[in-house]
């Protein structure tokens, strides 16, 4: 029984990170994250892009806007934040341009956070 709450234990302290290496936002993220002692598991956006059905699971019942980047071109031009598109839209457009994500996205268990947030970062350690 011990053994396996050292395991789950030990489960508890990875924490995921979606990211793109030349973002500036995900490499202020992932040195506060460094600092927390938490393993990090690194998925790079450009080079391993999510799904369709994989962004419909990690944005679950949570709002879809809220992880568009309003600083993509793509969202600028189609004038999202006055006309969003529809969450199948908004997860399609997601999935074949990755930048329109917003980044970092960092999970640890049902925890998330978008963005830089350094507070809420340094908070997935407790």
């Amino acid at each position: 029984m011990s053994e396996m709450r050292k395991s789950a234990q030990g489960a508890g302290k990875k924490v995921k990170i979606l990211h793109k290496p030349n973002c500036t936002s995900c490499r202020k993220a992932r040195a506060v994250l460094e600092k927390t002692g938490l393993e990090i598991e690194f998925r790079d956006l450009g080079t391993q892009r999510l799904s369709i059905e994989e962004l419909d699971r990690l944005i679950g019942d949570r709002d879809y806007r809220r992880f568009l980047n309003t600083r993509n071109a793509l969202y600028r031009e189609r004038k999202m934040g006055q006309n969003p598109p529809s969450r199948a839209e908004a997860l399609r457009l997601m999935a074949s341009e990755p930048n329109l994500i917003r980044r970092p996205v960092v999970m640890r268990g049902d925890r998330l956070v978008l963005g830089f947030d350094e507070e809420a970062l340094k908070n997935l350690a407790d």
